[in-house]
């Protein structure tokens, strides 16, 4: 695959011509939503086998094998290159594909209502064959022990069809917002707890769920301890079942951090008693916040070089975004929220206004500021740049794969290189880290 950036006076025909491809095979990639009117800074994928690479001042056959981790020998090789010809400006060189490592693939899906919209079932097939695990969200605890459930209409069946896990979220929400009361209720109380672990293993048998996942947010700092041991209580009695354990931690950049969303999180704790986690590394752009990158590399490589000192980068699932936000400007606490936007509506979105779609390399992501009427919007979204771009952090650091919050606003480009980088486990129990 490669990711080509749309410049001024580029047309779809002349683009393709230049990956020896068709305007028809990278619309059909892209889904496009605007194949007439391709707006400047949009990023397209190529769907090419391995790759071109155009030949830059002061490049050398030696620094290019090294930028894309091959020989010089196999470049020399596969473009026919005499190696005593310097390398001219301008000349496309092949790059043919490189080997790919596992990764396990999340995606949580939200049903709202007393069913799962035809909408979002699609979305679930769509997305199937890239996924390890199928998140519908989420089964509440109440506080007696019992448990709430969403709706999941053809989940299960969608999730058995694919060959993907169904993975039970459970959370501590109450009235749409997670409670630390009922956390600390089910966390100290021994009897609502015990109840609560029987209709955990009653409801998961009844939709054969095999990893139950924990999403406990909010806690009392007071509750951390009570937490880890509710925690090993948990995986003890479903290891008999044969089942995984999992936990959503908050994004921690040290072990002391403050604040009520991360004190109750022990991210050694989780790594030693869960068989993975994953860190929600999204939202520093929020809809109530003021306009940013919803996932900037750099506070994301923060907390996950800080993950990696407490537990096993095995075992450690990223969180990302499938989604972007509209601002409107001036931002004002308290005021407006931002409207959340998919990728390919964002870019629909600068076509209309005819504006051009700017990069921020700093954070990995893509942005522009459109007007209308009279108010300026900027909007940040997520393309095939900053997908690669986390993709090359997880192998960096060896991580287990990722997570994404959440199905149901498209984004083709990040299925497209999903399998262009990985290859994606389906049978996780085979792969387990244990550690106990």
């Amino acid at each position: 695959m490669q990711i080509h950036v749309v410049r001024q006076g580029q047309t779809l025909t002349g683009i393709a011509q230049a990956y020896a491809t068709t305007p028809a095979d990278i619309i059909e990639a892209n889904d496009l939503p605007n194949p007439d009117q391709l707006v400047v800074g949009q990023a397209l994928v190529i769907p090419i086998v391995g790759r071109f690479y155009f030949v830059q001042q002061g490049d050398s056959i030696f620094s290019i094998a090294r930028r894309f981790n091959t020989t010089p020998e196999r470049l020399i090789e596969v473009n026919q290159l005499n190696p005593a010809t310097p390398l001219r400006v301008g000349l496309r060189l092949y790059i043919p594909p490189q080997p790919k490592r596992e990764a396990e693939v999340i995606a949580y899906v939200e049903p709202r209502g007393d069913t799962v919209s035809e909408e979002l079932q699609q979305s679930s097939r769509n997305a199937a064959p890239y996924l390890t695990y199928l998140a519908p969200f989420s089964f509440q605890v109440l506080r007696d022990g019992s448990l709430k459930e969403p709706p999941l209409t053809n989940l299960p069946q969608i999730a058995t069809q694919n060959n993907v896990i169904l993975m039970m979220v459970l959370t501590n929400l109450e009235n749409d917002a997670f409670s630390d009361e009922l956390g600390r209720i089910i966390l100290t109380d021994m009897d609502v707890q015990n109840k609560f672990l029987d209709n955990i293993v009653a409801t998961a048998k009844k939709y054969n769920f095999k990893d139950i996942h924990f999403d406990f947010e909010y806690l009392r700092p007071a509750d951390r301890e009570a937490y880890n041991t509710f925690l090993r209580k948990a995986r003890d009695r479903f290891k008999q079942e044969g089942w995984l354990i999992s936990t959503a931690l908050a994004p921690k950049t040290s072990a002391d951090q403050q604040g009520k969303w991360y004190e109750a999180h022990d991210y050694r704790a989780h790594g030693e008693i869960v068989d993975f986690v994953v860190i929600m590394t999204y939202e520093w752009g929020y809809s109530g916040g003021p306009a940013m990158a919803v996932s900037p590399i750099g506070p994301v490589r923060e907390v996950l070089e800080y993950a990696i000192t407490e537990m096993p980068s095995e075992k450690i699932m990223m969180g990302q975004n499938l989604y972007g936000y509209d601002w409107t400007l001036p931002f004002t606490p308290g005021g407006e929220f931002a409207k959340a936007i998919s990728p390919q509506a964002a870019i629909q979105l600068a076509a209309d206004n005819n504006v051009a779609i700017q990069y921020d390399v700093e954070a990995q992501a893509p942005h522009f500021n459109y007007f209308k009427d009279g108010k300026e919007h900027e909007v940040w979204f997520e393309d095939a740049r900053s997908i690669q771009a986390k993709f090359d952090l997880i192998k960096e650091l060896n991580l287990r794969g990722i997570s994404y919050w959440k199905l149901g606003l498209p984004f083709p480009q990040n299925w497209l290189l999903i399998p262009e980088n990985f290859n994606v486990v389906k049978n996780p129990t085979e792969r387990l880290y244990y550690s106990y």
